[in-house]
């Protein structure tokens, strides 16, 4: 197939186009290597993706309809997995414009971009958050969904909305992902392992917020990227199926304090502790049922957290020359 990926040098886009491309698709990646983060990571993410012969790269905004239109035009796209996103819920209380124009007007870019090219199936990030605090656990996409705790939030749960009424109105095939806790190597600076590595092996306190009672569906990031690499690759038949939705997640549920001990242990370090209380934004726990998911295309994410912050924690090291 071709596609499109966007958001291709972003944690999870680098790894879905990666293995995308190695499976023998032809990638075209896009990207707005915005200063959210270092921009040298994402970088570096597009320099591993460039040795894949299968890719190729351009820097178009979302917000840019006329590029966007033109890479559309030129290209004739089996599917367009859509992973471009302002991310963060915590930046979203800072800078909740940012995520309208990216998450809101981008994505509606991206719908009418595939409406008026005819393409055959959209892919879509959307995120566990939209289940805000919900007390029914698992979480389950048969779920009410209308109590989202933050702007980040509320525009997945835009997505959503909007990709079913494109399925409604125009017969084009949507699938979107509600993404649960991913970690792993080539993660966002900004992200809870990330940042307790970083702080630990520098002497310094970690932030641990609800005094770390909290639970979090933790989930390694190369389950995530094949969970979305099945679901693209099954969009030959889909018209008979024009709207899904289905959580991507572990199904293990991780006490924060286990998470840092996991990290303890790895890096042989204990953690110094600053015991702060909930955030704004911040939901107590996520777990995710994903039985919707394994019937679609019989995957269930199985890294186990010990397997998946060794990976990390060994990524860490090297990247960075400890």
């Amino acid at each position: 197939m071709t596609l499109l990926v966007t958001g291709a040098a972003g944690f999870i886009g680098f790894y879905v186009s990666k293995m995308l491309a190695e499976k023998g698709h032809k990638v075209i990646g896009i990207d707005n290597l915005n200063h959210y983060y270092d921009q040298s990571l994402k970088k570096a993410r597009l320099e591993c993706l460039e040795e894949q012969e299968n890719f190729s790269f351009e820097c178009i905004d979302l917000i840019d309809l006329e590029k966007l239109q033109k890479l559309f035009k030129g290209n004739s796209f089996d599917c367009v997995v859509n992973l471009a996103a302002q991310a963060g819920v915590r930046y979203s209380l800072e800078n909740p414009h940012a995520y309208i124009d990216s998450n809101v007007s981008g994505f509606m870019n991206v719908l009418e971009c595939c409406r008026h090219n005819n393409i055959g199936h959209l892919v879509y990030a959307s995120s566990s958050s939209v289940y805000g605090n919900n007390k029914e656990i698992p979480f389950t996409v048969d779920q009410r969904v209308d109590k989202q705790v933050s702007i980040y939030a509320a525009t997945k749960r835009m997505n959503e909305l909007m990709a079913h009424t494109y399925s409604h109105l125009y017969k084009l095939p949507t699938t979107g992902l509600r993404f649960f806790t991913v970690y792993g190597p080539w993660g966002r600076p900004d992200m809870a392992p990330f940042l307790f590595t970083k702080a630990i092996l520098s002497g310094e306190k970690i932030k641990v917020f609800n005094n770390g009672d909290m639970l979090r569906d933790f989930t390694y990031v190369e389950d995530i990227a094949e969970g979305v690499v099945r679901v693209v690759e099954g969009s030959a038949p889909r018209q008979s199926l024009p709207y899904e939705l289905h959580n991507i997640g572990n199904s293990k549920p991780i006490k924060l304090l286990d998470f840092i001990e996991t990290i303890e242990k790895e890096l042989g370090v204990v953690a110094e502790k600053e015991m702060l209380p909930m955030q704004d934004g911040d939901v107590y726990e996520t777990y995710a049922d994903t039985s919707s998911l394994e019937k679609a295309v019989g995957f269930k994410p199985k890294t186990t957290l010990d397997e998946g912050i060794a990976k990390f924690i060994s990524w860490y090291k090297e990247y960075y020359k400890i």
